[in-house]
This record gives structure tokens, sequence and C-alpha cells, in this order.
């Protein structure tokens, strides 16, 4: 057999099987879609960071952010119920995440992490400062939890949340701090706030220079965008009928919280229970997360005093004079600027008085009704200190107390309450029936079986004994009755005494046998009298 010569080929060198054409095209059609589908499904991720609040009430708002998935526009198939993230923030740092859906939600737009933070001790500054780096600095948002349960507390925690964040970004690295100054310049460059995040490039290029900033605007940027949220705003009716606030103190809280926040850039939004305010839409907004279908538009609302909603580089100090002209904002701008510079306290003392007095706090303070008498109380009332102790001590002091009432109970035993112990009596049964009933209500009552039938052993012996006990109380009770001379006597006495009789006549027979008389006629016979009887008739 013959193979045909393949020397042509030349050394070192292989035959390649030819592709075809269309096979190609094939792949060069399906590497790009699958990789632009990979791109596609890349999720971003945003970071929000909520400071304020207890941690029952940062559930609340978290729930608000992510309402319940609206299945009435889904398909059959996709009608199912999304399983609710956990929240753990019950102690320092908490952390949740949630999937951001697009307007027929169905798409995810974006990853949103959440971390809170209910102390605002400055302890707490080194659980903040690794959330935000180079990487994270333009996507992060910071925001307050005020409680419209205590509107008099609003200054002071205001001041001590600006100081812990001042605290956290002054230690920060340069890459960081770079980063976040130009993020803020990009803020600045917003005049219309979050309405500017939809424009283009091109667009933005061709505004021409951005305008200038107006009096108070950005004065302590903080490095990150703030956003201020009010929360509870149905208890301001009652806080007009029940505590005496007026239409003056509502005008100066507002006005001298939109000064705080213009200062820093910040945002304000008042929510209640039952109506969020689009709360949402304004802190997605702030984060640059925009739906692809339906572009929310956020507005501006300072009428409605329980909807109050002043989005970012919208507000000025004439907007803020409109409510009330004597209010000095210029003033209460400046005096805010000293306050923040300091570090943040241990804790906040609301009840200590403020050590400055033309502070912009203590105008705060000395502006609006005070927390009402009953409430101090009420809130002193509940706070008790718990020492917890070692594992050892604990067991130490039980078995200390173990002790003392082994011995409390061995000298009841022995004392048998007050008397004579005495183990011939049924007063032992009567001292230890408290420790059998205790014994009997944890382990049950004793069964045996007897001839197949299961029989309470304590039930029988508790019958027993109440039988013997009857008997003999009735065994004493009887009694001659009046007027009877006739004495029953029991067949055991009349036993006895015929018994000792017998005897006795043996001992006579026994003596007088020694003077002739037969010994014989002493035994005694059926039917015959007594040996008695007979000695008697002799």
């Amino acid at each position: 057999m013959t193979f045909p010569n393949t020397s042509f080929i030349g050394p070192g060198r292989q035959l390649k099987r030819p592709t075809s054409s269309r096979n190609g095209e094939k792949e060069a059609i399906w590497i790009p879609m699958l990789q632009s589908t990979s791109k596609g499904k890349d999720l971003t991720e945003k970071q929000l960071i909520v400071l304020g609040g207890t941690p029952d009430q940062q559930k609340e708002f978290l729930e608000q952010l992510n309402p319940e998935q609206d299945t009435t526009r889904l398909r059959f198939n996709q009608m199912r119920k999304p399983r609710p993230v956990p929240v753990s923030n019950k102690y320092a740092l908490g952390y949740a995440y949630h999937d951001v859906l697009d307007a027929d939600q169905e798409d995810v737009l974006a990853r949103m992490n959440v971390y809170t933070l209910s102390n605002s001790s400055g302890a707490f500054a080194p659980l903040l400062r690794p959330l935000l780096n180079a990487r994270t600095a333009k996507d992060t948002l910071v925001t307050i939890l005020l409680d419209w349960s205590e509107p008099w507390r609003w200054a002071r925690q205001l001041r001590q949340w600006v100081r812990l964040l001042r605290k956290v970004i002054l230690s920060l690295d340069d890459e960081t701090k770079i980063e976040m100054e130009e993020n803020m310049n990009a803020w600045k460059e917003k005049r219309t706030g979050p309405h500017a995040q939809s424009h283009t490039a091109e667009q933005q290029a061709g505004a021409g220079p951005a305008q200038p900033l107006g009096q108070g605007e950005w004065d302590e940027e903080l490095g990150v965008p703030l956003a201020v949220v009010c929360i509870k705003s149905e208890n301001i009716e009652k806080l007009e009928k029940e505590q005496g606030w007026q239409e003056d103190h509502f005008d100066f809280l507002l006005q001298w919280v939109r000064t705080m926040l213009l200062k820093h850039g910040a945002s304000l939004c008042f929510v209640s229970s039952f109506d969020t305010n689009d709360v949402r839409t304004l802190l997605h907004s702030s984060l640059n997360i925009q739906s692809l279908l339906r572009r929310e538009v956020v507005k501006h609302n300072v009428i409605d005093r329980d909807k109050i909603l002043v989005p970012p580089n919208w507000d000025s100090w004439g907007k803020i004079r409109i409510l009330r002209d004597a209010f000095d904002a210029e003033g209460v701008a400046e005096r805010w600027s000293m306050d923040v510079q300091g570090p943040p306290e241990h804790s906040i003392d609301e009840d200590a008085p403020e050590p400055d007095a033309d502070s912009a706090v203590a105008t705060y303070e000395a502006s609006i009704p005070k927390q009402p008498e009953e409430q101090k109380s009420s809130k002193q009332q509940p706070q008790i200190t718990v020492t917890v102790p070692s594992l050892q001590e604990f067991l130490q002091e039980q078995k200390v107390r173990q002790d003392k009432w082994l011995e409390q109970e061995e000298t009841a035993l022995h004392a048998g309450g007050g008397r004579t112990y005495n183990t011939a009596s049924n007063d032992s049964d009567d001292v230890l029936k408290p420790a059998k009933n205790r014994v009997v209500e944890h382990t049950g009552s004793h069964h045996i079986n007897v001839n197949g039938i299961d029989v309470d052993a304590d039930e029988a012996t508790r019958r027993l004994r109440e039988r013997e006990q009857e008997r003999h109380t009735t065994t004493k009770r009887e009694g001659t009755p009046s007027g009877t001379r006739t004495t029953k006597v029991s067949e055991e006495e009349q036993s006895t005494e015929q018994y000792k009789n017998f005897f006795a006549s043996l001992m006579t027979k026994k003596a007088s046998g020694r003077s002739g008389v037969t010994s014989g006629v002493a035994s005694p016979r059926r039917g015959s009298p007594t040996p008695e009887r007979r000695i008697t008739d002799n």
C-alpha cells in the first residue's frame, strides 16, 4: 500500500483545516453582542449614609425609599413578591441594600448600599471613615433624619452631625479629598440641582460660564452632598394645638434650618408617616439615578407647611426672607460657621444650657417653645442603668442563693412549722406536703402496674391513710349512751380472762395433787364447767 507524498509541506509545518466564512461571520456577530449584554448587566452601586433617628425610624424611612413592588403592570411570570431585605441597625453602624427599579418595575437601575448610624458621638467617627474614599466619593449621599416630635433639639443635633462629618472628612487621605473637591465643584455648577443631571456634556459646555454663587451659598461645604429629612410632619398640627406653637415659631424654624443648609448646599424635605413627599425622587436624583422611561422632576414646595421640599442649589437668602423680613439670615449664618468649627461632643446634653448665648444654637432655642415639663419627667423615669455581672459572678451568686434555700427548707422540715418533729405522727407529712406538691407538679404522680392495671400509687396511699384516720377517729368517738349501765366486753378481753383463770386452776390442782387428789379432774372438757367453778363447788 502506498501513501501520498507529503514532502512538499516542509519540516515543522502542519496542515490547517480551512474554516468556512459562515462560521467566522457568526463568531464575529455573537462576541460583541455577548460583551454588550454582560456590560449592561453590571449594576451601578450607590451609597446612602443615613444619620440620626432611632433604629425603628431608620427602618421606616428605608421602607419609604423602597416601597413594595407594583404587580399590576407585571406579566404573569413576573408576579412574585420580592423578598424583603433585612436591616441590621441595632448596634453602631448598620447596613442594608436594595435595588432601584425602573418605572416599569423590570430593569434595575442601580444597587443602593445603605449605611445607618443613630448615635452622633465622636467615638463613632472611625466607623464612617472607611465608607468615604476616592472610589465612592462621587456616588455618596449623606442624609440626616430629624424628628418633628422633638423640634427643640434640631439645632444641637444638626451641629453635632456636621461636626462629626467634618472630623471624618478632615482625616481622609489627599486623593479622596481631591475627588470630593471635584465633586463639590460639579454640584456648584448645577444651578438647577438634580434637574441638570439629564443634560448632556455638549449642552453643559454651551451653557456658558457658571453663575456666581449667592450670599451664604456653599460657605461651609462638607465634601459630600447632604440632605436633611424631617420625619413625622403630621406632628406639626399636634404642636400647634397642644403645645401652643404659632405661625411665627414655624416660620422662624423653617428660616433657620434653610439658612444652615444653604451654607452646606444641602436639600430639605418634610415627610410624614403616610406621605413620602417625593423624598425618593429627591435622593435618587441627588445620586444621579434617573429612570430611562420616565424622567421624574423634583419640584420645590415652600407653601405647604407639612410638605416642604427645597432641592439643592435652589434656595437663597432672598427666598428665605419672604417668610419674615425681620429674620437676620446673615448674622445667623456667621454664628453657625463658628459653631461647627469645634470637635464633636461625646454625647448631647439637651438640658445643659448653651455656653455661648450669642451662638446660632442659642438663638434657635430661645426663639421656639421649649420642651414641656411632663415630657421631660416621662423621659427621665425609664432611664435605668443595668449592670450585667460576669458569668462566674452570676454562678457564684446563684450558688449562695441555692445554699440559703436548702438551709431554710431543712430548718422548716425539722422544726415542723413550730411543732415538735415526731416520726410516728403525721406532722412530717404535713411539713413535706408543699415539697411533694412541687415535685409532683414537675414530675407527675407515681404509677405502678398491678396485674396489668395502671394504679396511681400516690392516690392509693392517700386513700388508705384517709381510711385509717377515719377509722381511728370513729373508734375514739364511740361511747356508751346515757342511761345504759351494760358494758360491752370484746371477745379478745373474754379470751384473755379465760386463759388467765385456766392457768390459775392448773397451779391450784398441782399443789393439791400432792395431798392425794387426782390431777386428771383439773383438765377442762367440752361442756364441763370451768376449772374455777369446780374448785368453788368442792
